[in-house]
């Protein structure tokens, strides 16, 4: 399976942040132009390596930290326009098909933006960015996700930012942040707000926390999917004959197909799995949970969605009719409407992966 033929493959994307995936150089001539000069580096080389090491810390909080340069370049119509357009461009260049980026709005007011124009803005730059894609020969299409920081007090606010924006783009909500201290029930206002507009809404939970996360997001705040989800495996017990044995909430997350934004390689770097050969992503995959593969910060983590599914091929050895199944998985759980995810699968995806599952079966001699 060649990384020419994995990105030419039609792929889903359900868990991107918007300020973690900045080009280099993009970062640098924002800052050169906002008179930003706090960056660690002004060769985009060594900027992205930067990223990158910094990244690799086995900490989500000192994961974040590293955020506090990419958000300060975002300050501006400008400048939130062409990182959303070239987010969009990236991802078409890497075969994704649908996407579904995150931001929050609160960190990009420091220059004097309202909330509402923060998101005219990005959606602006997301449509911008699919034209241009479409003239290039790329299909794309890119839903927004607003989001609210679980420390701060203002998801109540960005939620009915999310409401009002809703047919014009933005397609559900979400908290994100440290999880450790910040119980995503401190927000269940904003996510009454969502269920009483019928909005969908994502939490980040399960990534540094672990289960008593996962049991809040899903049991008290009626999270649709959950972002990262990776230590549900904690409530999956393994028996010595290889079977496994799922408590309460694992069995709750698989029976009611809770869609599981799992981002392999994130996930190591933030400490929430030792190596990616010890990721449950594969116990996961195998006991039928909706897994669906994401790349959560792709400057941060140095990836996009053809390596991340690379390194689960290479590490798992899945072949293609696991990668269609992946990317089912996540255009099922997308935030729109059931006709429109159907027609991306039987349009998009498996006309495109069909013949290489044929293909690879014929070479196994199945």
């Amino acid at each position: 399976m060649s990384i020419d033929r994995l990105r030419a493959a039609p792929k889903a994307l359900l868990h991107d942040h918007l300020d973690g995936g900045l080009r280099p150089t993009t970062i640098i001539e924002l800052a050169d132009a906002a008179g930003y000069d706090a960056l660690p580096s002004d060769d985009p080389t060594e900027l992205g390596t930067w990223f990158r090491t910094a990244a690799d810390s086995g900490s989500l909080e000192r994961y974040l930290e590293t955020f506090a340069h990419t958000v300060a370049v975002m300050q501006t119509p400008e400048a939130l326009e062409r990182v959303a357009r070239e987010c969009v461009l990236d991802l078409a260049e890497d075969g994704v098909v649908y996407a579904e980026v995150r931001y929050a709005p609160e960190l990009h007011i420091e220059s004097g933006l309202s909330l509402d124009r923060v998101v005219e803005h990005v959606l602006a730059g997301f449509r911008a960015g699919v034209e241009e894609a479409r003239d290039r020969g790329r299909t794309i299409r890119v839903g927004c996700l607003l989001t609210a920081m679980r420390h701060a007090a203002r998801s109540r606010e960005i939620a009915e930012l999310a409401v009002r924006h809703r047919d014009l783009g933005v397609v559900g909500f979400d908290i994100a942040g440290a999880e450790s201290g910040n119980p995503p029930t401190r927000h269940l206002d904003a996510f009454e707000l969502m269920r009483s507009e019928h909005a969908r809404f994502t939490i980040h939970a399960g990534e540094a926390f672990g289960l008593p996360s996962i049991h809040e997001a899903l049991a008290y705040c009626g999270a649709d999917r959950l972002g990262h989800g990776v230590r549900i495996v904690d409530d999956i017990t393994l028996r010595e004959d290889g079977g496994a044995v799922l408590g309460r909430i694992a069995t709750n997350v698989r029976d009611r197909r809770i869609p599981l934004e799992l981002c392999p390689s994130s996930n190591v770097q933030t400490g929430a799995v030792a190596r990616l050969s010890e990721h449950p992503f594969d116990l996961l995959a195998r006991l039928r949970f909706r897994v669906t593969v994401n790349t959560d910060n792709r400057l941060m983590s140095d990836t996009d969605m053809t390596r991340e599914m690379s390194r689960l091929v290479e590490t798992f050895g899945y072949g293609w009719a696991d990668l269609q199944r992946f990317t089912i998985n996540a255009l099922k759980s997308a935030f729109i409407p059931f006709d429109e995810r159907l027609d991306l699968i039987e349009t998009m995806v498996k006309p495109h992966y069909d013949p290489l599952i044929a293909e690879q079966a014929v070479a196994s001699g199945h």
